[in-house]
């Protein structure tokens, strides 16, 4: 099969594989939606990803015109992949081969919800939704077909195991969670398998969180309550949407002269977890006393230990991927045979139309059924007529001959010369 795609896609971006905390946050939209509104326009297709440790922009269009984009919006050092290597990266990407923690599950969710997002916004081609949900269709069948996943943790596991490697153990501890949303879930869910003194969850909605610490048998906490139980705390894993940060430097100080114990001139240690993005711990925190403040770049060492016990399964992923790649080619390049079957089809029913009302005319003044009756056979023996030739356009656009396959509808359409292939 010629390795060649009709249907222009690109991919931008940039994530925790060159990206620090700050790039990644500095890189992010705020505003999705109107980032989405701005691309309609330039894009037959635009879907924005934005991860804990990831943003990037999936377009149908020319990456040409994805990068000029993107650097209006004042976006630079990002990556640009086009064509059969974007298909290649989006695939990797929900098997979860190019996540931070090889393997996990989260990713799935993430690009349905971005899908959702510009569907919803009327940026989704049928292109982009084919790209999308042949890409998850892939991510969920290589979790089944190898041991990718297996022991694998989300960033909301790794962020407590992180925790667990700093005091030993988690056993007899105090915990609280900062958000309730998707990660702020994955975090109470690895805690819960823990033999925890309490589990606190707050959240900018109380009722979320109460939802939430019922599930795992903790207790809600409302966000102005934050200092007083991060004074009882020993690990504190913050996990917001909030766009700015939840947990200030003043209020630490405060905190932390409430964690000295009598007689001793240092607090009791506080860790503090950020996974969020952008970062709910504000700048300078780390250097308070007695806090030790943790972020996603943390966690690349947990990633690094997970994808050394894997790379057998990684390697069997990757074989499976090669095989979705060719078939995904295929899929898409059928589909751009869609403007040149639509030819073939709006001239096949001009005819079928036109002959049809001869008919009725040489009838006369039939009844409502005869004309029912007479439109049907029409419709039929077109779609019949058209049925072998409509697979072999669609099969010649697969095998990557378009070229052929608009030949073909000309000959027929326009009697125009067949062009015949090139079997070299």
């Amino acid at each position: 099969m010629n390795q060649v795609l009709f249907s222009p896609i690109a991919i931008a971006g940039l994530s925790h594989h060159t990206a620090t905390v700050d790039m990644l946050e500095a890189f992010r939209f705020p505003d999705e939606e109107a980032f989405l509104r701005k691309a309609k326009d330039r894009f037959r297709g635009i879907l924005l990803l934005q991860t804990c440790n990831r943003i990037e922009i999936l377009a149908h269009g020319e990456a040409s015109s994805l990068v000029s984009l993107l650097q209006e919006e004042g976006r630079e050092d990002f990556s640009v992949l086009s064509g059969i290597d974007a298909l290649r990266h989006l695939l990797e990407l929900a098997a979860g081969m190019d996540s931070m923690i090889i393997g996990e599950d989260q990713i799935i969710g993430q690009l349905k919800t971005a899908l959702d997002f510009a569907r919803e916004r009327g940026c989704a081609s049928p292109v982009l939704e084919l790209c999308v949900n042949k890409a998850v269709h892939a991510g969920i069948e290589v979790r089944k077909q190898t041991q990718i996943n297996r022991g694998a943790v989300s960033i909301g596991s790794a962020a407590v195991l992180l925790a667990e490697e700093q005091l030993g153990s988690l056993e007899g501890k105090r915990i609280l969670v900062v958000g309730s949303g998707e990660m702020g879930m994955l975090v109470a869910q690895a805690l819960a398998a823990k033999q925890l003194t309490a589990i606190y969850v707050a959240n900018r909605t109380y009722g979320r969180a109460e939802v939430l610490a019922k599930k795992i048998g903790g207790k809600a906490v409302r966000l102005d309550d934050l200092p007083r139980y991060m004074l009882l705390s020993d690990v504190v894993i913050s996990c917001t949407s909030a766009p700015h940060p939840v947990i200030h430097c003043d209020d630490l100080k405060e905190i932390m002269r409430g964690r000295c114990w009598p007689l001793e001139g240092h607090p009791r240690p506080l860790i503090l977890v950020d996974i969020a993005q952008p970062r709910d711990v504000e700048e300078g925190a780390e250097a308070i006393d007695g806090v030790h403040l943790f972020t996603i770049d943390s966690l690349r060492q947990i990633n690094e230990n997970t994808m050394n016990s894997r790379k057998s399964e990684a390697a069997k992923a990757r074989a499976y991927l090669d095989d979705e790649l060719a078939h995904f080619i295929r899929l898409l390049n059928g589909k751009a045979a869609d403007d040149t079957l639509a030819i073939l089809h709006t001239w096949a029913e001009s005819i079928r139309t036109r002959e049809r009302d001869r008919a009725i005319s040489r009838i006369g003044t039939g009844d409502e059924r005869t004309r029912e009756i007479v439109d049907d056979l029409t419709r039929v023996l077109a779609n019949k007529i058209l049925s072998d030739v409509t697979f072999s356009i669609r099969l010649c656009a697969e095998e990557g001959d378009l070229d052929y396959a608009e030949s073909l509808v000309a000959a027929i359409t326009r009697g125009e010369r067949l062009c015949f292939r090139n079997k070299e």
